[in-house]
């Protein structure tokens, strides 16, 4: 089956889906304690949450990198994500998506959220040659995130360690066998005009 060039793959219920963000340990253990994002997270910052497990490993390198030692798994509403997505604008110009560039970089100068399309990855981590979603939050989006969108926060951080020790043991079945269940998620028809997901 060919997987769509922009396809959103997630943990989702019917009421929630599943992002990714790492973190410190400052700030992850403060958001774990409170059960949501308090100082030192920062709301004026640009927040970036990955619904794809595996590019969260390579974004973190298995929770190694400096600063990203912690990876929680956030889980928020879909009402909310969906909110994100409806007033999101992609990253880089596309032709089919805005009249010309100015009106892009208008709308990119507005825009509480921007939509980025990057490389999924395999298990080993190599770029594979489909897209996956990250969502960059500012602005409104991101006090809506931490006060309306998150419904619970996990520390993911052994389960990466884990399905890299395999890794690194060469039992790909067994850090197969870990990865969170991702399905593509299905986008209303407009809100996947806004994103270019297929």
């Amino acid at each position: 089956m060919t997987v769509p060039r922009h396809q959103i793959r997630a943990t989702f219920t019917e009421t929630s889906i599943t992002v990714y963000q790492a973190y410190p340990p400052e700030i992850a253990d403060a958001a774990l304690r409170a059960g949501r994002f308090v100082p030192p997270f920062k709301r004026e910052r640009m927040t970036w949450i990955k619904p794809s497990f595996r590019w969260m490993m390579y974004r973190c390198g298995w929770a190694l990198k400096p600063g990203q030692e912690r990876v929680l798994a956030v889980g928020i509403s879909r009402a909310g994500f969906e909110w994100a997505l409806r007033h999101a604008c992609l990253s880089s110009y596309n032709p089919r998506l805005h009249p010309d560039r100015e009106a892009w970089r208008r709308s990119l100068r507005v825009s509480p959220v921007r939509v980025q399309w990057d490389p999924e990855r395999s298990l080993r981590l190599a770029p594979l040659p489909y897209r996956s979603l990250q969502l960059g939050l500012t602005g409104e989006a991101v006090r809506r995130y931490v006060d309306e969108w998150v419904v619970g926060l996990t520390d993911v951080t052994a389960l990466a360690r884990s399905v890299h020790r395999r890794l690194l043991d060469g039992d790909e079945a067994g850090a197969s066998a870990l990865l969170p269940v991702e399905r593509p998620y299905p986008l209303p028809p407009e809100v996947a005009g806004v994103v270019d997901a297929g």
